[in-house]
């Protein structure tokens, strides 16, 4: 397996009979989530996910990808929160941040449906202007502000360019099995769809339809994908925090918050896995900030943030502690050229490689970090493949879930997230809401 995690950066601020007390509390939230007795029980899909998983929509989503390489320059997904941020963070972490521009035999892959601004819906209409594309468009409800309006502009543009049976040969949906507005859309209209399941959130559903059409589209081995996931399903079973690193993460990261750790900062020095960071940031965020509790996620890229936040990070408020993402193999390198002027004063790097410099700033940023009292736990990969990637989703979707329990809150919903749609919707003078409207606006005056 590729996965290893070096907690020693860490455990110094850890005593080791807190790392044995806590024991009991991982086995029984180890208990809770495989038994299916937690908070959050029907949102339990996910755990064994990787292995069990409706094989015939698997093969409709290969076989549909296929036909938009074929038949699109274009494809534009539409989603918002977990409906969007992991295709777009595998997506970027197997090929490219630039990916647009590098592509080569694949479509390009543009997301929207994410945002309210005007700015960002034009600027979508002139990138499809001209080329053939297609549609993917996620939502479990059908219902979902930001997603429904761009959905709208979209249909209107397929249909005014092919037609309306050929617009509906291009409409791809991913909604819920049986129910809502999209679903009703769909049937009517002849759209092919994809299911997003019943007992899966949106923050774990990557590895569902949700995901896994965008990323095929991409070029990228889903196979692989789920292999490695499946993969780390059995090797992170044992509830043994000394025999599960999943398991150990959870425990530490719980330990450094009871010792007044605040915030959880990702970080990677590949800045393709900006995107990875994102992900990390709903999964953690919307699964744990509730009730007064929980880890702030932030992220940052090295060594780029290092002239930004660097300076905070080494000196400022002790608050955090680091999670960082290594990569031991890039997916590509080359080597630091010899200049005869050599006027910047680099020529001792001639010669060598750039994984090699980054590899060193990333050893010499740790120990700084660390010696500035700031915790870092150190989780390694392999290289940035499909199958690396499915155990490492697998590893932080698993440690969430324990973690929120051991938190004592449930980390499968997100009631919170329900207010401001609410006051929008007032504000917005939607049917059903208008006593909140007139509260809203004598406020706001």
């Amino acid at each position: 397996m590729s996965i290893k995690v070096n907690f020693g950066y860490a455990e110094n601020c850890i005593k080791e009979n807190e790392l044995t007390a806590i024991q009991g509390e991982i086995t029984n939230a180890d208990s809770a989530l495989r038994g299916g007795t937690g908070l959050g029980n029907d949102y339990l899909g996910w755990i064994d996910l990787p292995v069990n998983y409706d094989k015939e929509e698997f093969a409709r989503i290969k076989e549909c990808a296929e036909k938009i390489k074929k038949d699109s320059d274009v494809l534009v997904v539409l989603g918002i929160g977990g409906s969007y941020l992991g295709a777009r963070a595998v997506i970027e972490f197997i090929k490219s941040n630039n990916y647009n521009l590098v592509v080569g035999d694949t479509p390009q892959i543009y997301f929207g449906g994410n945002t309210l601004s005007s700015s960002a819906v034009v600027e979508l209409k002139k990138l499809i202007d001209g080329k053939d594309f297609s549609v993917n468009v996620i939502s479990k409800s059908g219902t979902t502000t930001e997603t429904a309006v761009a959905f709208r502009f979209l249909k209107q543009i397929a249909e005014e360019k092919y037609g309306k049976q050929g617009a509906a040969e291009r409409i791809y949906v991913t909604t819920d099995r049986k129910k809502g507005a999209l679903k009703a859309l769909a049937d009517s209209e002849g759209y092919e769809t994809f299911v997003v399941p019943d007992d899966v959130g949106g923050r774990y559903s990557v590895l569902t339809a949700v995901g896994l059409l965008p990323i095929a589209v991409a070029g990228i081995d889903i196979d692989a994908l789920m292999k490695g996931a499946a993969d780390a399903r059995i090797k992170y079973m044992n509830p043994d925090i000394t025999a599960n690193e999943c398991y150990k993460y959870a425990a530490v990261r719980n330990l450094l918050y009871r010792s007044g750790k605040k915030m959880e900062l990702m970080v990677s020095y590949e800045p393709s896995m900006t995107m990875w960071n994102e992900w990390l940031k709903q999964l953690f965020g919307e699964s744990e900030g509730k009730e007064g509790k929980g880890l702030y996620p932030a992220s940052v890229v090295f060594s780029t943030d290092l002239h930004s936040l660097g300076q905070y990070i080494q000196q400022g408020e002790r608050l955090m502690f680091e999670t960082v993402t290594w990569v031991k193999n890039p997916i590509a390198d080359i080597e630091v050229p010899f200049d005869e002027i050599n006027g910047d004063g680099l020529n001792f790097l001639a010669g060598k490689t750039m994984h090699y410099v980054n590899e060193r700033a990333f050893r010499g940023t740790l120990l700084a970090h660390t010696d500035g009292s700031v915790p870092n736990i150190v989780i390694e990969i392999d290289r940035q493949d499909e199958y690396n990637l499915g155990e490492l989703i697998y590893f932080f979707e698993l440690a969430c879930g324990i973690s929120g329990y051991v938190l004592g809150i449930n980390p499968f919903d997100q009631p919170g997230v329900e207010s401001y749609k609410k006051n929008m919707f007032a504000l917005l003078e939607k049917p059903g809401y208008e006593e909140l409207k007139n509260i809203l606006t004598e406020r706001l005056k």
